[in-house]
């Protein structure tokens, strides 16, 4: 069962599983998640669509749950925080309560947030964080912490076979234009021939993982025998933001400038991961290159876009 099987790496990660001939529940309540997502797999007859809350528990047969349900970009993890904490904490319980009825084994997914602002990078495991506890930002930050020590406590208390990922800054196909994330805000804005909006110096560094490397890595992950720590997932080449914007202007043919406002509040100044656990334990690093995942990235929304450009 993928949860928020309908959002952007749900879709993904559900269209990996079929292709590998398992059976999948994709459930998802549909607050960020889209049915044009997933209605490829309809008429699929290994997949299976339930609509419901996690924060309201469920029975349900499963061998294995991938926990991916939460608002995960600030636009919408921020229009109801209150929500989003509940589905972080209350989601996370259900889904661990449910892989313990069932014997199943679970893989949460957690954030590369949970290291907040870092006084350290690139961020390895082993960081604990700098996190805001009553920012705008904390209702997903101390969700997704939360999260994750509710997943050890069940391996500890119960036994359950569970594991934490913690996803880096992910782009490609399916992303919600409307979300506020960086890439899919630039590619719209250089497509449309808009000024690119900068918050801040534009120095803050990100690292982007391309969707296809990312889902690769959660199926490496959830398939390994033990994972006894959480793991990093996401590219470790750092780019500024002033230079991820003049590059997406020149692969668009975009006469976009670049327009500057005021950073938000609890804005990280650096998100780059150490994934050297992920290399040792799972033989897994991005593939793709930032040039052609964007690319891709933006030939999807071309399409998407229409004739609205």
């Amino acid at each position: 069962m993928v949860t928020g099987g309908a959002g952007f790496l749900g879709s993904h990660l559900c269209n990996k599983l079929l292709s590998h001939g398992h059976e999948v529940i994709c459930l998802d309540n549909f607050y960020t998640g889209s049915l044009a997502n997933i209605i490829e797999f309809q008429d699929n007859p290994r997949f299976t669509l339930v609509e419901h809350d996690v924060t309201v528990p469920i029975k349900i047969q499963v061998d294995g749950i991938f926990n991916l349900a939460c608002p995960a970009s600030p636009v919408h993890y921020q229009r109801d925080p209150i929500k989003t904490f509940e589905t972080s904490v209350l989601g996370s319980r259900n889904m661990l309560e449910l892989a313990r009825v069932n014997g199943a084994r679970i893989l949460q997914a957690s954030t590369s947030e949970i290291y907040g602002d870092p006084k350290e990078s690139p961020q390895h495991e082993s960081y604990w964080g700098n996190v805001n506890p009553i920012g705008i930002r904390s209702c997903y930050d101390e969700g997704k912490r939360a999260a994750e020590t509710l997943s050890f406590d069940y391996r500890r208390q119960f036994r359950v076979d569970s594991r934490v990922v913690r996803i880096f800054n992910t782009y490609g196909p399916k992303m919600d234009m409307e979300d506020g994330r960086v890439v899919s805000n630039f590619i719209v804005q250089a497509l449309r021939q808009q000024s690119i909006t900068i918050y801040g110096s534009g120095l803050q560094v990100r690292s982007f993982c391309y969707v296809d490397d990312l889902i690769d890595g959660l199926v490496r992950v959830f398939l390994k025998e033990s994972v006894l720590k959480p793991i990093n997932l996401g590219n470790p080449e750092p780019v500024t933001m002033l230079e991820l914007a003049k590059e997406i202007i020149t692969l668009t043919s975009s006469t976009s400038e670049l327009e500057f406002k005021v950073l938000p509040e609890d804005d990280p100044l650096t998100r780059e991961p150490n994934i050297d656990f992920a290399r040792e334990e799972l033989g897994w690093e991005p593939r793709i290159s930032r040039k052609a995942g964007i690319s891709a990235t933006i030939e999807y929304f071309k399409g998407a876009l229409g004739s609205n450009l």
